[in-house]
């Protein structure tokens, strides 16, 4: 098994799925969730450092890397992004923790605002890399966005459409995808052991099911789930810190870091040089960001 640098995998139990989950360090618990199309071998580059100071937990959602990756239904809530959630809430009890520091990035960060509405007693503070809000990219969709985020539209598909297209060469349509979302177009900034984790995921047709279908889950219950609770005025009661690419998708939506004020109480921001890939392009501007920001919480965690 593949593994980030001085971090131990081990099998932990999910809301009725089996993750696979690595940690290393002691302190304050950090829980890092991943992105599409990777897994939680995206932290490879950040993970030491951040284990220098916390308890770090890297699970691979359900789906991903080396998880459970259980069929679709027909609503495409099994993995919404509330499923998901589910999934880390049961991963913290396994765990015997009451409330962790969450940063998620892509997809992983859909879960982790998801997590933090949704279980507010359980996140402290609340990371997010390079996204905006499900139902505000899909307002916010226009000729630009649509171009390059395609894939939002393309995955979400009815199955088995782009299954069978991904399944086709499925390396080579990951390789795309990575290297197009850089900013350099160059998969030079992906470690060789994690570039291969995911082109190994990608030959498994369940679990690029499990990708289609996570997008699937974005144009249906994520989106109807972010409208219920805009509508209802609900916000993210944990400080929150938002990281973006200059080069990155929430650039596109014209004011990121100001959608992120009317999700959540207390928002601080910051851009940097980057793409998509943040952690992998630019990984001393996630240290930066997200050390002292962790850290000045961690005297208050229990």
């Amino acid at each position: 098994m593949t593994t980030i640098e001085g971090f131990t995998r081990t099998r932990i139990a999910g809301d009725g799925v089996m993750l696979s989950v690595q940690q290393a360090g002691n302190g304050p618990a950090l829980t890092l969730l991943h992105g599409y199309p990777q897994n939680g071998m995206c932290w490879a580059k950040v993970a030491p450092v951040f284990a220098q100071s916390f308890r770090v937990i890297i699970p691979d959602l359900r789906g991903y890397g080396q998880s459970d990756a259980p069929a679709d239904d027909p609503d495409h809530q099994t993995y919404s992004k509330r499923q998901m959630a589910r999934d880390i809430i049961a991963l913290m009890d396994g765990l015997g923790l009451s409330q962790a520091m969450v940063l998620g990035h892509d997809r992983g960060a859909r879960v982790s605002y998801r997590l933090a509405l949704d279980h507010p007693q359980r996140v402290s503070r609340l990371g997010i890399i390079e996204i905006a809000p499900t139902v505000d990219y899909w307002d916010a969709w226009g000729r630009e966005m649509a171009m390059a985020a395609y894939h939002w539209t393309f995955l979400a598909q009815p199955a088995p459409l782009p299954e069978r297209m991904i399944n086709a060469d499925p390396t080579a349509y990951i390789d795309w995808t990575l290297q197009s979302w850089t900013l350099a177009k160059s998969l030079a900034a992906f470690p060789p052991a994690s570039l291969d984790a995911y082109r190994q995921q990608s030959r498994d047709p369940a679990r690029i099911h499990a990708m289609c279908a996570d997008y699937r889950a974005g144009a249906g219950p994520d989106r109807l789930q972010d409208e219920a609770d805009r509508d209802a005025g609900r916000k993210i009661t944990a400080p929150l810190h938002f990281l973006w690419g200059h080069h990155g998708f929430p650039a596109r939506t014209g004011d990121p870091a100001g959608i992120w004020r009317g999700w959540a109480k207390t928002v601080t921001d910051n851009a940097c040089e980057s793409g998509h890939f943040v952690m992998e392009e630019n990984p001393e501007a996630v240290l930066a960001a997200y050390l002292p920001f962790f850290q000045n919480a961690g005297a208050a965690q229990s």
